[in-house]
């Protein structure tokens, strides 16, 4: 038999669990576990006490036949053959079979037999026979427990016999129907996970805090409302309004609490900074939060499933008090039983009593008592299931006592289960409606921040760029940290994967602040703050995925210089780039963007009256419409990089103030149209390199005012003579073809400077090279150069050599006359570098103070 603890075991649960039980469940489980009660007892009782007691029924007939003709003899041979079988066995027989009254010590033969005369003295059997009063049945003790047994499987109704079990059992049901989505693998994660995170929101510091800054900001309105009041208690308060913007600035809206007027002032205790752990374990809550709303509110599961199996036990309530009711009556204390066994007792109808009667007829009507009251709390479970929309939850009230306004509401399983714990307590709610609110969780952010992102921390982090301009980079932090601002001599600021960032107002202390980039961050800005950053700002990067991280006032940005933009701006959202507001950009400069572009957005040219430099870096998409290049006059410099153009746009050759144009990492394989540029007087700079460029016309020659010639990385097997003719040219760069000669004509360049040849298949330096005495770099690396002749001491001004990859066996010792050549700039092995005299490299090893360019 099971024992009361083994069987109540099926009703635990965790004590977690709890907050999500109602008092109707609670209520059940306790009726359910008065019904074990009930069964167990009704089972022990039954299993320890139960039984019939049986009395033939002694008909005249039956009596006649029954008595023998000689009735001395046939009591002798009773009592012979009782005799025989012990002492034991006559005194049982005498207490089944005699009158009440007989005592059991008494022997069968005295009992039922007068002629029997006894040896020992007769004085006290004739004092017990002389004392009994019942009939005699002439059956033995075997008999009667047959009889009894009999009896109780024909007599008794089968529902005396196994009331106790069918209650174990339908409690059992009742138990497993009332914790089953705690047990189903599918409900039992996402309701473990649930009561996780509730527990872990409910004891949060956070919590508290934002709590009470809330009621402590409530209270600070109330206290200002007030009038007359003599003295008051101090409240916390951690907004401030320094450079909020008005309620007309399109910039930002200042996201604060909203407090409720009608609310008595409550006082409360300061409220201290959370140390790091707490912050770090309040921001994890809000990323589980978030994922746990995402997988729940998704499916209904959870709450077709105590629908389920509450329609389940209100059936089987109905189901129970429906065939229960009919055999209360039939439990009695006395029965009339037929055996069918008269050929071995020789009575055809016994008169049984069943001791447990009374009992039971107790017990069943207490458990159809708890049976009625377990139902009505089924029915009134399903009415409160129907009664509202339990798959919505709102946090109205919550939003109303907390002043988060923007706490949403949820929906199917996540919303039953909240309503769940609000039948345990509001407050669980409440506290993680906190959790919910994205306007807690930036002020988390925000109140984390700034408590690790300390001034000196910030100081730390600055330093100096190439430019000897004071630069601070931050990256992917939760926002921008209010110390940043108090760095008033920083000139460059970077701001990457900051998804959160705002730009307050103190940023108008940052008066050195020039040069500001945002690297996928949407920023907002203050109205004071825009002010400031309209005015000062000179160079703006925004580097993004989509177009709508551009934050809108970065067109409005009047004294901007410099804007880039690097993102992806193809043809079919050129539109969205908002480049009709570049009208505003007055004094903008120099425009770059990097992107995929198939055509010039048109109104790239809003800017064109004073637009001086256009750089459209393209990721290898074919830029095929170039027509607005036309209208832009004033382009001193042009870079189309990377664009696919196969020849040089003709829309180029009307930029009549065109000074450099950068044709770099296209498909250009002729450039026929050069010739066109000698109506280009200014163009100064000509960069066609990484191209397929396979010869170059002799229409360079027009080209007469080209200082420098960029045609690496090109196909390039000859130099033409043509090339020689520019006498202006300063720099000429053919690295990386397949040039294999110098023509001669090259000492006509004498204002040579920069000369780069490197990867080519040169074997012989003409001597005609060292006739360009200017020269202040010389790359010849990676050729095939057996020699240098001892001219190159006559190049005065050379500071950069890279002799590096070619078939040389020692360097001329001339190498020391070249007066600003230095180890530094001199690119060769070691080996050939120590075949120079002694004296040689004493020289080249020496210090020198006078600057030098190192060529490009």
């Amino acid at each position: 038999m099971f024992t009361l603890a083994e069987v109540a075991s099926l009703n635990d649960i965790q004590p977690t669990y709890r907050i999500l039980k109602p008092w109707w469940d609670v209520f059940m489980d306790y009726l359910a576990v008065v019904m074990l009660m009930v069964a167990i007892f009704a089972g022990t009782m039954q299993l320890t006490k139960d039984q019939v007691v049986c009395l033939p029924v002694l008909q005249s007939t039956v009596n006649s036949k029954a008595q023998p003709s000689t009735s001395g003899k046939a009591d002798f041979t009773t009592v012979e053959t009782t005799t025989g079988q012990g002492e034991e066995a006559s005194m049982r027989t005498v207490s089944f079979g005699s009158a009440p009254t007989v005592t059991p010590d008494v022997p069968l033969s005295r009992a039922t037999s007068p002629q029997y005369q006894p040896t020992e003295s007769s004085q006290e059997p004739k004092k017990v026979q002389k004392d009994s009063t019942g009939r005699k049945t002439n059956l033995d003790f075997q008999q009667y427990v047959f009889i009894n047994q009999m009896c109780y499987h024909l007599a008794l109704p089968w529902y005396s016999k196994y009331f106790p079990y069918l209650v174990l059992i339908h409690t059992i049901i009742l138990i497993v129907s009332s914790n089953f989505w705690f047990k189903y693998p599918k409900t039992c994660s996402k309701i473990e996970h649930f009561v996780s995170i509730l527990g872990k929101c409910f004891e949060s510091p956070w919590t508290t805090k934002a709590l009470s800054e809330t009621a402590c900001e409530d209270s600070e309105e109330n206290k200002q409302r007030l009038t007359g009041a003599q003295s008051l208690p101090k409240y916390v308060s951690t907004s401030s309004d320094e450079g909020s913007p008005s309620a007309s600035t399109p910039m930002i809206t200042k996201s604060g609490f909203k407090f409720s007027a009608d609310k008595p002032m409550i006082e409360v205790p300061s409220v201290t900074i959370l140390d790091k752990k707490d912050g770090e374990q309040a921001k994890a809550l809000f990323e589980k939060v978030r994922k746990f709303r995402a997988h729940v509110e998704d499916s209904d599961l959870i709450y077709k499933l105590y629908v389920g199996q509450t329609i389940i036990k209100t059936f089987k309530f109905i189901f129970i008090l429906c065939y229960t009711a009919n055999f209360v009556n039939t439990i009695s204390f006395e029965h009339i039983c037929n055996p069918k066994v008269e050929h071995l007792i020789g009575y055809t109808q016994f008169e049984c009593t069943h001791n447990m009667a009374y009992m039971l007829k107790k017990l069943l009507i207490s458990y159809i008592s708890l049976i009625c009251v377990y139902g009505f709390i089924c029915l009134y479970t399903l009415f409160w299931l129907f009664r509202i929309p339990l798959k919505e939850y709102s946090f109205e009230k919550v939003r109303e006592e907390s002043s988060f306004s923007d706490i949403p509401d949820v929906k199917n399983d996540f919303a039953f289960l909240l309503h769940m714990v609000d039948q345990y307590d509001q407050l669980y709610s409440k506290r993680f409606g906190v959790f919910l609110s994205e306007v807690s969780e930036n002020k988390l952010r925000e109140i984390s921040l700034n408590h690790e992102w300390t001034f000196e921390k910030l100081r730390q982090h600055v330093s100096r760029n190439a430019q000897d301009k004071q630069e601070l980079h931050l990256f992917m932090l939760s926002g921008v940290p209010d110390a940043v601002f108090d760095l008033t001599d920083l000139d460059v600021l970077k701001l990457e994967l900051i998804p959160e960032a705002k730009i307050p107002a103190k940023i108008s202390q940052m008066t050195n602040l020039q040069e500001l980039h945002l690297c996928h961050c949407p920023a907002k800005v203050e109205q004071t703050a825009f002010s400031f950053l309209r005015d000062h700002l000179r160079c703006l990067y925004v580097k993004f995925t989509d177009v709508a991280e551009i934050p809108a006032w970065v067109y409005l940005l009047k004294n901007l210089r410099e804007l880039y933009l690097i993102g992806n701006l193809n043809s079919e959202n050129n539109k969205m780039i908002g480049l009709e507001s570049l009208r505003e950009l007055r004094h903008l400069k120099i425009l770059h963007v990097k992107s995929n572009l198939t055509k010039i957005p048109p109104n790239i040219t809003d800017v064109a009256p004073h637009l001086t430099k256009l750089v459209i870096h393209n990721d290898g998409t074919k830029l095929v419409v170039l027509n607005s290049l036309k209208k832009m006059m004033n382009v001193a410099e042009l870079e189309l990089q990377n664009c696919e153009l196969e020849r040089i746009p003709h829309a180029i050759f009307s930029l009549s103030n065109l000074q450099e144009l950068d044709l770099k990492s296209n498909s250009i394989r002729t450039i026929e149209e050069i010739i066109s540029f000698q109506h280009l007087k200014r163009l100064t700079c000509l960069k066609l390199w990484h191209n397929k460029i396979v010869n170059i016309p002799s229409s360079i020659t027009h080209v007469k005012n080209l200082e420098s010639l960029y045609l690496s990385n090109n196909k390039l097997e000859s130099l033409p003579a043509a090339v020689f003719s520019l006498q202006k040219l300063r720099c000429l760069d053919v690295s990386y073809n397949s040039i294999a000669m110098i023509p001669v004509e090259i000492s006509l360049l004498q204002n040579l400077q920069h000369f780069h040849i490197t990867g080519n298949k040169v074997d012989v330096l003409p001597k005609q090279l060292f006739k360009c005495v200017k020269l202040r770099t010389l790359s010849l690396g990676q050729n095939c150069i057996t020699s240098i002749p001892d001219k190159v001491g006559q190049l005065l001004q050379l500071t950069h050599l890279e002799l590096k990859g070619n078939c040389l066996d020692r360097l001329p010792a001339t190498l020391g006359q070249c007066q600003l050549l230095r180890k530094s700039g001199l690119v060769v092995e070691d080996h050939l570098f120590d075949t120079l005299p002694l004296e040689v490299k004493e020289v080249l090893n020496q210090d020198t103070s006078i600057p030098f360019a190192n060529g490009i």
